[in-house]
């Protein structure tokens, strides 16, 4: 039917009071937010504003439905209402607004038909805490806004019986798989220097990432040995989970998919509940994640991705860069909107990352732009050693910080691990406060392993790799060999462990450790039937009593036991939270959202320290000035990117993720020689630096051209009469011993100056390896130790 003109005229109107509403978004954002029908990928690209973009997408599709695209007039609307919503645009009051935003609402969804999926709960949190602020909180929270793992567990503890699953499954982390791996390895008798756990794990891993079963990877793998064995691996591994009602992170997913496909009653449930489908983070996301989304959108085809195929750098963990680089052709009819306004950084920063990126064959293909004009150039530095590369990296935060900076203005990025080292040795002779950023490890300590161990078994007895974990800790005079009876007793009367430790009286086949073994299962048991009637808190304080653990660790009194019995004193702190803070408390749900942390989630400290960080752990982050450090062929892009195309460009694209993580100043950094694993190596500068546009750079690398040209010929022309070893001395032990007479010497009772952290005295002086270890006491800034000759630098006396 033909729309009206009062249709016309009204759906005008509206349209003017929806674009109002959302106005200070850019104009691609908008674009973004109101196509609500049908397949859309949405490229953000770096400092974009993509999480703007989903939270409003959201709230159009729960507030205003169709409103914005519908040719026809809000259903029951009049001419009174036609002229309502003409006042409102020409004068909006807060007392109005509730109705006028009810008469531009067409067909909007319910909150609990929209599912909104992120990577990590922070990301997730961050969501639903924006998203209450919209809509309200009653609104935010029937909302889907989950990680995958999230969104597959609530469907996993609705119907996993269809699969043979008890609901109560215990979820393993990397550790428990590791040990159960390792066990079947044993058990198999292979070598477990060829079938090292990890790669083992790793292989399964990728299998499930691809939705591979076990039978099907033992079919495609049977002509070959090794992997033959892995295959036999995985198949035992499958089923020691289903003995063990357990599953583990890569399972979460492939069950879920699993349980969708086989089961097209659970499909439509779902197809029919989720109008409306996004993802973000859509570069990171593997096959078996792409299939999940699929078939939840399967319904409506109402999906949104959100992502940016030139941040796709998790191809070790099996992200796959496809799903997002052929959106359009696995959804029919599919748009696509770029978001290439960025928020973030300058245009000299952004002007770089756009020149390396267009090195990159496989990418959709997007200019980065801001209104910030110019912006400084990017500082690019080569030095010596390692050393003199991180004496410099200190030397220019320490001015940054004497012209008003903050310490956390700052951060170091290195490709890998290990180029921290030189980094952080110079930080620690300069005094500079830094932090490795890397998440929390709280989770990973043993004694909070053991009480969560504890927990899970309350739980779900069935988990026998937790069972066999607590049941002599602490120590209960039940050894090893009659964990090896009872485990071979269950297998004989096909029943859980628990059950033969529970009723060890009745088997004479456990001799003495039966009375230690049914103390533990009584004790156990008083556990689980209290799990019926105490509060969380309550069960935990229970726990720690009737296990003897507490007891334990404070009758050995020392500095260690005390630390761990503060660590799970501590424990008690985020199940109060938990309490506080569910709707419907227990430890099922306590379990699972403690099981689902990663070192994505964890907040760092907010504290004024310099932070120091993989280029991989950056990602999403951002800070004022960021160095790059080790920009050195062989480190970055490693030597293992030469072999395929396909790693140099993933190795770009994380080249890509750090120049874009600097707001105001970028400084690239290198070596001539770089001292690692106990050898110097010679190393060029990488090739990435020469795939920037020339004329952004700041750069020193032709003065060292010539500086080194200089030098060969010197050495042509004399040669003194010495060991290979000693021709060859670092240019960096001469210049020490060259310019050792000037640095200048201190004394106790010094007055000093220093750029950084203002004026002192020296309160000690200790000599130290050819140096002076200095200890000031500074007037603003505290006690500082500091090295003699880094200070010199920046520091003289008064």
């Amino acid at each position: 039917m033909e729309p009206t003109k009062f249709d016309i005229k009204f759906a005008s109107v509206r349209k003017a009071v929806i674009e109002q509403v959302f106005s200070r978004m850019n104009d691609r954002q908008r674009e973004a937010v109101f196509q609500t029908e049908g397949p859309l990928l949405v490229l953000a690209g770096a400092g974009s504003g993509k999480t703007t973009v989903l939270i409003h997408r959201i709230i159009n599709i729960l507030r205003f439905g169709h409103g914005y695209d519908s040719p026809y007039a809000t259903p029951g609307a009049t001419m009174e209402d036609l002229a309502f919503l003409a006042d409102y645009m020409a004068n909006p009051t807060p007392e109005n607004q509730a109705r006028a935003m009810e008469l531009c609402a067409v067909s909007p969804a319910k909150p609990w038909e929209v599912v909104a999926i992120t990577f990590t709960n922070k990301a997730a949190r961050e969501l639903q805490d924006r998203l209450t602020r919209a809509v309200g909180e009653a609104d935010a929270s029937a909302i889907w806004a989950y990680t995958f793992h999230t969104c597959c567990l609530r469907i996993l503890r609705r119907d996993i019986e269809r699969l043979g699953y008890n609901r109560t499954f215990t979820i393993y982390d990397e550790d428990d798989k590791k040990r159960v791996i390792t066990d079947l390895i044993r058990r198999l008798k292979l070598d477990e220097k060829i079938f090292d756990a990890r790669k083992v794990m790793g292989e399964i891993s990728r299998a499930k990432d691809n939705l591979i079963t076990p039978r099907t990877f033992a079919l495609e793998q049977r002509s070959e040995f090794y992997m033959g064995r892995i295959a036999d691996l995985y198949t035992l591994y499958e089923k020691e989970m289903r003995e063990n009602n357990a599953l583990d992170f890569d399972d979460i997913i492939m069950k879920t998919v699993q349980l969708l496909q086989d089961n097209p009653d659970i499909l439509e449930h779902y197809q029919r509940k989720f109008r409306y489908v996004l993802v973000d983070e859509y570069q990171d996301t593997n096959h078996a994640q792409y299939v999940l989304t699929s078939l939840l959108a399967g319904g409506y085809q109402n999906i949104c991705v959100v992502g940016d195929d030139d941040q796709s750098i998790y191809k070790f963990r099996g992200a796959t860069i496809t799903n997002i680089l052929e959106f359009e052709k696995q959804f029919k009819n599919a748009r696509t909107i770029r978001l290439e306004q960025n928020y973030r950084s300058t245009n000299t920063i952004l002007d770089a990352a756009n020149g390396l990126i267009r090195n990159n064959v496989n990418r959709k293909g997007k200019e980065l732009w801001t209104k910030q004009e110019g912006g400084s150039k990017i500082k690019l530095h080569r030095s010596d050693t390692q050393e003199s590369e991180a004496q410099y990296i200190a030397a220019r935060i320490l001015e940054g910080v004497a012209k008003g900076c903050k310490w956390s203005d700052f951060a170091i990025l290195y490709r890998n691990n290990v180029l921290s080292n030189a980094v952080e040795s110079a930080f620690r002779r300069n005094s500079i406060p830094y932090r490795i950023y890397k998440g929390r490890d709280f989770f990973s300590r043993a004694e909070i392993r053991d009480m969560f161990a504890y927990l899970w078994v309350i739980e779900n007895p069935s988990d026998t790799l937790r069972l066999k974990r607590i049941i002599n800790v602490p120590a209960r005079k039940i050894g090893a060999r009659s964990v090896e009876i009872a485990e071979e007793l269950a297998a004989q009367h096909n029943t859980m462990l628990y059950d033969i430790v529970s009723h060890a009286d009745a088997y004479s086949e456990l001799g003495r450790g039966a009375a230690a073994m049914k103390r533990f299962g009584d004790m156990m048991q008083e556990l689980r039937d209290m799990q019926q009637t105490a509060s969380l808190s309550e069960l935990y304080d229970a726990m720690l009593d009737l296990s003897g653990y507490q007891e334990a660790l404070e009758n050995k009194n020392d500095m260690e036991s005390r630390s761990r019995l503060e660590n799970i004193m501590e424990l008690k702190s985020n199940i109060v939270e938990y309490e506080n803070k569910a709707e419907d408390p227990s430890l099922a749900g306590f379990l699972e959202e403690m099981a689902l942390y990663t070192d994505a989630d964890q907040d760092e400290e907010e504290d004024d320290t310099v932070l120091m960080m993989t280029m991989h752990s950056a990602k999403g982050l951002e800070f004022p000035t960021v160095f790059l450090c080790g920009m050195e062929d062989g480190l970055f892009p490693s030597f293992r990117a030469d072999e395929s195309d396909e790693d140099l460009e993933e190795e770009r694209r994380l080249c890509y993720v750090a120049i874009t993580r600097a707001k105001q100043q970028l400084y690239l950094t290198c070596a001539e020689r770089r001292l690692m694993y106990g050898q110097t190596r010679y190393a060029r500068p990488s090739r990435f630096l020469q795939e920037i546009p020339a004329e952004l750079l700041d750069s020193n690398l032709t003065e060292r051209a010539r500086q080194a040209e200089a030098e060969q010929a010197q050495k042509k022309a004399y040669r003194p009469r010495s060991t290979v070893n000693q021709s060859y001395r670092s240019a960096s032990a001469l210049q020490s011993s060259m310019t050792a007479s000037s640095v200048p010497t201190f004394a106790c009772g010094d007055r000093v100056m220093h750029k950084a952290f203002g004026e002192g005295m020296i309160t000690s002086v200790k000599p130290m390896g050819g140096d002076q270890l200095l200890e000031i006491a500074f007037t603003s800034k505290g006690t500082k130790r500091l090295m003699a000759k880094s200070a010199s630098q920046f520091m003289h006396k008064i």
